[in-house]
């Protein structure tokens, strides 16, 4: 079997550049590529842009001999193999959208020789590996299968938490031939102790499909579950804690104002979408994903709910948003459900701003950029403060020792003393805690 000790990565973000660095720490010699100059500028100077990879460790893998490129500067003919790992977003209509993908295969596909490994790794439907992803290479006139080797092998990256990219984390892949996933397997057991040899790309890409929209789906049941314990005058936080007690059957999923990031909102899509092509419409899957989008009007409700009992219009309404990243304790702010908030609180006429020790900058759903504000400005100035990602930096013992009126859509409050009709909770209406 080919010995491959030659990788190139394409595409340098949260699933890349940890690969990247990851195959330099196991000896491999390594071209890490990115089509943004400003990227590949910023980590040359030893700069990290992902939260999981800290500037020590990179500067460490730049002196171990990783190479930071541009596309053009790179030599992917030297390559073994070929990783991409590169966005796969949804269009405006929900619909998968391939450019970021077929653009590094049109990459590959000038440089591509015989006898290389190409690996896909940005999570999308079934078939993308085989179907346009594998014609845009082959258009090289080279074949998959004959003359070069082609696999996919999902990303299982947890952004805010490094171990998600450790050796321990299993890893699946499956190949155009059993030969080419024996060799994929065998590159990928450099840097993970255990590789599941999958019978085909297919197979891969809709594994990784399965444990995403799992996630998606099971949080737009808690968050409908929220919804009802609201109408019931019921505490939806008490009522999920409780039933996690049970050690078996159960797995905790929590309510909250939305999903972000960039696989939970997207790919329930790309299953769905792929699913309508065999003539099979999967309701289930598009109500899910269609409830957690609605999330973000139901906080904007419940902002004006709260300003409503202080006798306060929406309009002219001063509101400060706490977190605006995807995820708590990440600086990662895409697709996040606070542009969302922003932007429905805003256009019903409250004037926005937000505090978020992560990002110095957000733009909101209708693509109005706000500059962070420090927390104490934030307090003194907001009418009605809601918490959207609770950030363990955020001091919250000010929050809820200074704001008069706090909409906590991520039950931030508990284990702390609140003030009557101070806190209205998503799932829980007013609450007060000793």
């Amino acid at each position: 079997m080919t010995q491959d000790r030659r990788v190139a990565v394409i595409g340098l973000g949260y699933v890349g550049l940890p690969l990247a660095i990851s195959f330099v720490e196991a000896g491999l010699e390594v071209e890490g590529i990115d089509a943004y100059a400003g990227r590949v500028e910023e980590l040359n100077a030893g700069s990290s842009p992902i939260d999981d990879v800290t500037n020590d460790r990179l500067a460490a893998a730049l002196r171990s001999g990783l190479r930071v490129l541009l596309p053009e500067g790179a030599d992917l003919a030297a390559a073994d193999a070929i990783f991409v790992c590169v966005p796969t977003p949804i269009k405006s209509t929900k619909d998968p959208d391939l450019a970021p993908v077929l653009a590094a295969a049109e990459t590959i596909r000038g440089a591509l020789r015989k006898g290389q490994l190409i690996v896909l790794q940005s999570t999308t439907y079934p078939g993308t590996t085989m179907g346009p992803f594998r014609e845009v290479l082959e258009e090289s006139g080279l074949k998959a299968g004959e003359d070069f080797d082609l696999a996919f092998a999902p990303e299982r990256v947890n952004p805010g938490d490094p171990a998600s990219a450790s050796k321990g984390v299993p890893r699946l892949v499956g190949a155009t031939t059993a030969e080419a996933t024996k060799r994929a397997a065998a590159l990928l057991a450099n840097i993970n102790d255990h590789v599941i040899e999958m019978s085909s790309p297919d197979a891969a890409e809709l594994s990784k499909l399965l444990e995403n929209v799992f996630r998606n789906v099971n949080i737009a049941f808690v968050n409908q579950l929220a919804l009802l314990c609201e109408r019931m005058g019921l505490d939806a936080w008490e009522v999920i804690n409780a039933a996690a007690t049970k050690p078996f059957g159960f797995m905790k999923f929590t309510p909250g104002p939305g999903v972000g990031g960039h696989c939970i909102p997207v790919d329930p899509y790309y299953l769905s979408w792929r699913a309508r092509e065999f003539d099979f419409i999967d309701r289930f899957i598009e109500l899910a994903g269609d409830i957690n989008f609605a999330m973000p009007r139901h906080v904007v409700g419940l902002v004006a709910d709260a300003l409503n009992d202080r006798g306060k219009a929406m309009k002219g309404a001063k509101v400060g948003i706490l977190g605006v990243a995807f995820k708590p304790n990440v600086r990662d702010a895409r697709n996040s459900p606070a542009a969302d908030v922003i932007a429905g609180v805003a256009d019903r006429g409250a004037e926005v701003r937000f505090h978020d020790p992560h990002v110095a900058s957000f733009t909101d759903g209708v693509g109005v950029v706000r500059e962070e504000t420090g927390l104490d400005e934030l307090l003194a100035w907001a009418d009605v403060i809601v918490v959207v990602t609770p950030h363990r930096d955020i001091e919250w013992a000010t929050v809820y020792d200074r704001a008069d009126l706090v909409v906590d859509t991520v039950d931030s409050s508990a284990g702390r003393s609140t003030r009557e009709r101070q806190v209205l909770r998503l799932g829980a209406g007013w609450s007060t805690r000793a």
